[in-house]
């Protein structure tokens, strides 16, 4: 087991069992350097030069035999042993794993044997220079090595807004002040009289470093990065290579949360080997931890997918290190989700009837479960689980209370219309106004009656009464299904709707995304627009001047050869073949160009 070095490592995010891990990169193989001719050289040279020309005045000259021998023998050695990148295409293709096809285990069991590596931790702290101070009510002062690490963490954020949030630096403080010594809390007591502008400073020129370096530089992080991937980032399933989504531990720094999260601004701390569970199979060889280290437990339980966990600080929820979303293990799990959603559309006629039905049911709880259920259909809300008093103040449809919503019998020309303002998951705001059913309405208006702002709307349901009910009707349904359903139905629908057989690449790609925004839409998905984005959209457009320029002078250009290939000779007419050809190429350049910015527009 390995600490990863320095500046090798990307920070990346430890994801829950329950989500999807971000892809590796797949190790790169050393590519063995090809003896090439002059004459090769010369062709390489052409064939670059000739992107931005329109054509080559110089007829081929012919080869002599000795460099036709000579590419003989060449093209025979890489017949024999292939190019390095068409070896590696090879073994990746040799690498798939018809899992489907196969025998499906017992329930419950996941594999018969499993090795890997164990996880890559972040490296130690290494202390700041010096010359870089933290001053407290300004003087200078020497902090321990913890406690100057957790100052570094704060630093870094003196621009941000987190550290204008009251939440934010109350937590941080309190934590802090936790792994000082005894002497430096004696001193330290006013976060008011910190200053760690050095900080800031210090860890802005590391980051400006980083940028500057040299290709060599790298192309050495590259390096040790792919070797980090190949000895950690896979593993083996009976007998079968498999990518793991996220082999790296998590660094510690400072927590800070989705939304106005209560806890920001607490310390995650640093996980060490002895929080680590390593899962494994019983004849596979146990990874070695750290130096000075041991493990906190070795299990070889088959009935679960992950490879080690731990749990965090913070929330006091388990991480775990899992395998990518390519795998067999995370590609059966989103199989049999599919599966139970397309099983779905034989029962939604069904179960939408009966949920109508129970719009009129004597039973205060049935109806509320029935209006529920409507919403997480049409509207494809989440169901919403009970939520801790330390968490963000985050729900879903069957923990939605009454200042969640407004009705209006009538508003913008649409009868009973229904107005939701509230925060879904990972804070997300869901606003939206929809027309809902007379019966839906008149419940709603009846379940709001002589309760308060901060009322439960559905006080008699919860999602586990909804679940237990659902599969009930269907043998594995859940409210999560439904949205699945709705999602997947909304997808199809619109790719039939959008896309036409003689359709471009980029066109059938906007076509997709566009599909893709209209399950977003649905399903409340958004995300922040990109720091880069105006910059992009800006070299996308000049991108297009650029290109519109060309076509116009290109036009000219191919006009006054055209009068010429009329009447000249065999010359003319193969210029003006390739000038055309090469008009073409640039128009289709363009409208490439202009679909990625309505693509970006429209995201």
């Amino acid at each position: 087991m390995k600490k990863e070095p320095d500046d090798s490592f990307e920070k990346k995010t430890v994801k829950r069992e329950a989500d999807d891990s971000d892809d590796e990169p797949l190790a790169s193989r050393k590519e063995k350097k090809k003896i090439k001719t002059e004459k090769e050289k010369a062709q390489k040279k052409r064939k670059a030069e000739s992107e931005d020309e329109d054509y080559d005045t110089k007829k081929p000259v012919k080869k002599v035999k000795k460099e036709k021998l000579s590419q003989k023998q060449d093209f025979k050695q890489e017949a024999e042993t292939g190019s390095p990148k068409k070896r590696v295409k090879k073994d990746e293709e040799q690498e798939v794993w018809k899992w489907w096809e196969e025998e499906k285990l017992e329930d419950g069991v996941k594999w018969k044997t499993l090795e890997h590596n164990g996880p890559v931790f972040p490296p130690p702290y290494e202390r700041v220079p010096d010359n870089v101070k933290f001053y407290y009510d300004g003087k200078p002062m020497k902090l321990s090595e913890l406690a100057e690490e957790v100052a570094g963490f704060y630093g870094r954020m003196l621009d941000h807004e987190y550290t204008t949030k009251d939440v934010f630096n109350n937590n941080f403080f309190k934590d802090w002040r936790k792994v000082m010594t005894p002497e430096e809390r004696e001193i330290i007591k006013d976060l008011k009289k910190c200053n760690f502008k050095d900080f800031d400073l210090y860890y802005k020129q590391k980051s400006e470093e980083r940028k500057n370096m040299s290709k060599e530089e790298k192309s050495e992080i590259k390096k040790q990065n792919e070797e980090l991937t190949a000895k950690y980032g896979f593993c083996i399933i009976d007998g079968h290579k498999q990518k793991i989504g996220n082999f790296r531990i998590e660094p510690p720094g400072l927590f800070r949360g989705r939304g106005e999260h209560p806890k920001m601004g607490m310390l995650k701390r640093r996980v060490e080997p002895e929080d680590i569970m390593i899962n494994i199979g019983k004849e596979a060889k146990v990874p070695e931890p750290p130096a000075g280290h041991k493990w906190k437990e070795v299990r070889h339980d088959n009935t679960v997918s992950w490879l080690a966990s731990w749990s965090e600080n913070i929330l006091g929820s388990t991480k775990y290190i899992m395998l990518n979303p390519s795998s067999k293990l995370k590609g059966e799990k989103d199989w049999q989700k599919y599966e139970t959603a397309r099983k779905l559309k034989a029962h939604a006629d069904r179960i939408r009837a009966e949920y109508t039905r129970d719009f009129k049911s004597k039973e205060m709880k049935v109806r509320q479960r029935a209006v529920a259920l409507y919403f997480i259909d049409k509207l494809a809300l989440r169901a919403g689980n009970e939520k801790d008093e330390d968490t963000a103040d985050t729900v879903g449809c069957c923990s939605l209370r009454v200042e969640h919503i407004t009705l209006d019998e009538e508003k913008d020309g649409q009868e009973y219309v229904v107005s939701f303002d509230f925060l879904g998951k990972d804070s997300i705001r869901y606003v939206n106004s929809v027309p809902v059913e007379k019966r839906a309405f008149k419940n709603l208006k009846l379940f709001m009656e002589n309760k308060q702002p901060g009322d439960d709307l559905f006080d008699r349901l919860n999602t586990a009464i909804l679940n237990k009910y659902l599969n009930d009707l269907m043998e594995g349904l859940t409210a999560k299904v439904f949205r699945t359903y709705n999602a997947s139905k909304t997808l199809q629908e619109q790719l039939e709707l959008l896309t036409k057989e003689d359709m471009s690449l980029p066109e059938k790609l906007l076509a997709y995304n566009r599909a893709n925004r209209a399950v977003a839409i649905l399903c409340n998905h958004q995300r922040a627009v990109p720091k880069g984005f105006s910059k992009s959209m800006e070299n996308l457009k000049a991108k297009i001047d650029d290109k519109l320029k060309q076509i116009k002078e290109f036009k000219k250009e191919l006009k006054e050869v055209k009068q010429a290939a009329k009447n000249g000779s065999s010359k003319d007419k193969v210029l003006y073949d390739k000038k055309k050809k090469r008009l073409a190429q640039l128009e289709e350049q363009l409208k490439k160009l202009e679909v990625q910015v309505t693509d970006k527009e429209e995201n």
